[in-house]
């Protein structure tokens, strides 16, 4: 997106503080705006009539989301919740949409083009949910978190392990076993930090 688009899309914008477990928007709100993290963490989530709740994504800084109903949709299709204390720029969807049709185009290409990108994260995420076992999800997340570092490497979760768990797709329970598992190849975990002692043995899993 070059300067003169981003500009465009700033004229949009205004700016909003959350705090942990505050709502952004509910699943059949109608939708008003869409937002961008500039810091903190966002889950998205359904819930279904028996108040049973599935994770879809957690949201970081860069990350964006309801965008996709610039081109069509009134209502949100999930819940937003802040995760922690956040920072979001929140962009009137009518306005963009209008911006969209006085510029030829191009803020709605370069949305659309954010879009596809968050689809191929999305497929990729399900093929790994496919492909992976959760000792082995679990694995992935902690090598990519340590990226850079040799062993024994450590660093702290951005967000509660309840969140990880469906960050990954896993029940919490299922992440505490996953992490029992991984103890043996020199997985430790002290609240929210995590040490690696060889990620040579988790690269081989």
């Amino acid at each position: 997106m070059d300067m003169a688009t981003m500009n465009k899309l700033m004229e949009c914008a205004t700016f909003a503080n959350c705090y942990p477990r505050d709502v952004v928007f509910r699943q059949g709100d109608p939708a008003t705006h869409f937002y961008s993290v500039l810091s903190g963490y966002v889950r998205l989530f359904r819930q279904n009539s028996e108040g049973r709740e599935a994770d879809i994504r957690v949201c970081g800084p860069g990350d964006s989301f309801a965008d996709e109903l610039i081109f069509g949709g009134d209502t949100y299709e999930y819940h937003a919740q802040a995760a922690d204390k956040a920072m979001l720029a929140r962009y009137d969807i009518n306005r963009v949409r209008n911006a969209s049709l006085a510029d030829d185009g191009m803020l709605a290409r370069a949305i659309a083009g954010s879009l596809a990108g968050q689809l191929q994260e999305t497929m990729d995420c399900i093929a790994n949910d496919r492909l992976n076992t959760a000792v082995q999800r679990v694995a992935l997340y902690l090598l990519e978190q340590a990226e850079g570092q040799e062993s024994p490497a450590s660093f702290r979760l951005a967000f509660q392990k309840s969140l990880l768990a469906g960050k990954l797709g896993l029940a919490p329970e299922a992440l505490s076993r996953a992490f029992a598992t991984l103890k043996g190849l020199g997985v430790h975990v002290h609240g929210r930090i995590i040490e690696i002692e060889d990620m040579d043995a988790l690269r081989a899993l």
